[in-house]
């Protein structure tokens, strides 16, 4: 058994209504996997939780949560370790940790550098960023969505393609889902879907030209003002997001900039339904051109593949989700890294394990 002591963000709660924050999302089954796989997982975070864990610790009130968001929506608060609810978050977390963290605990943390303070707190311990899909890290251990990128950040940290070298405990991990949240519908209803932040940068507004080019009826979801084509149903919450998924005949992931991830579109390949999106970033990795969606890089391209989504099977898709993304698939490959991790304790890179 190993423990975890995994740290949430100071600007929600770990609970289901807040999934619109990747990054909580993926601390709620992250402690869901590790207390899955019989590890013991002591949770900081809000005062609100359904993330199942040994000890739940509440390190900023539902006040102070609320007052520092605002009148804007939680997934746009800053990160940024500066601010004052993030600095009396991290500390309260480092209190409440000082008082249980053993040698050979792991800490776990999803907000980069604006978490660095706890590690600092705790040089002893290995702090691992277990799901890196944002730009400010810096710890020796790191779990990154998609090998893109991870090698955007080698990158950018160097200033030198050329300098940049790989680093033995880094690994690529990729984001996972809930199976039972998403639900399967062969037959589709028809319209397509976009689903996330309402900025130019995520290509929602390539969708609306599109579909509105090939007569599709569009359903668009998120935070934001909507384009001028298309349905927009506003911000929605888990059970409806599922059932729009599961009954569109194409979700629409055509974002600009690299994507380090994006978990709807592998929640929408749960849900046996197609993807169109770019050609980079993380879909090269996870969107099998001509199997469970198409990348493209033209509008005529784009064109095509709305008509050739018809084409690709609802079950091969579904299944590949599931195969890859599920937390059944995911919890293993968390529990090899850390017993890697493990071995540093002892012959490190040499330890031979069989």
């Amino acid at each position: 058994m190993m423990r975890f002591h995994v740290v949430s963000l100071p600007h929600t709660q770990t609970t289901v209504a807040y999934g619109a924050c990747a990054y909580t999302e993926k601390v709620r089954k992250f402690c869901r996997m590790m207390c899955s796989i019989g590890h013991e997982v002591y949770l900081y975070a809000g005062d609100e939780n359904e993330a199942p864990c040994d000890e739940h610790l509440s390190c900023i009130s539902e006040d102070e949560r609320a007052a520092a968001v605002g009148n804007d929506h939680y997934c746009h608060a800053p990160f940024d370790g500066r601010l004052p609810h993030w600095q009396n978050f991290n500390a309260r977390v480092i209190e409440a940790m000082r008082k249980r963290i053993r040698p050979r605990d792991f800490i776990c943390i999803i907000g980069g550098i604006s978490n660095q303070p706890i590690a600092e707190a705790f040089p002893n311990n290995m702090t691992v960023e277990f799901g890196i899909g944002y730009a400010g890290t810096f710890s020796k251990y790191r779990v990154f969505e998609s090998y893109a990128w991870m090698h955007v950040i080698y990158g950018a940290q160097t200033g030198n393609a050329f300098a940049c070298d790989g680093a033995w405990y880094d690994v690529v991990i990729p984001g996972y889902l809930e199976r039972e949240r998403f639900p399967f519908q062969p037959q589709k209803d028809g319209y397509h879907l976009f689903m996330g932040r309402l900025v130019e940068r995520k290509g929602y507004q390539v969708a609306a030209e599109v579909c509105r080019a090939a007569h599709k009826p569009l359903k668009i979801c998120g935070q934001g003002a909507p384009p001028p084509y298309g349905e927009y149903l506003g911000v929605v919450g888990p059970e409806l997001r599922g059932e729009l998924m599961a009954n569109a005949s194409a979700f629409w992931c055509p974002t600009i900039y690299v994507e380090p991830f994006a978990n709807v579109h592998v929640e929408a390949m749960a849900c046996g339904t197609p993807i169109i999106c770019t050609d980079w970033g993380v879909f090269t990795e996870t969107v099998k051109q001509g199997e469970t969606g198409f990348r493209c890089r033209t509008f005529q391209e784009f064109l095509d593949a709305v008509e050739d989504v018809k084409k690709l099977d609802p079950w091969r898709i579904r299944k590949y989700a599931l195969d890859n993304f599920s937390l059944e698939a995911i919890a293993p490959r968390y529990d090899q890294y850390f017993r890697r991790l493990l071995d540093l304790w002892g012959d490190g890179w040499y330890a031979r394990t069989h």
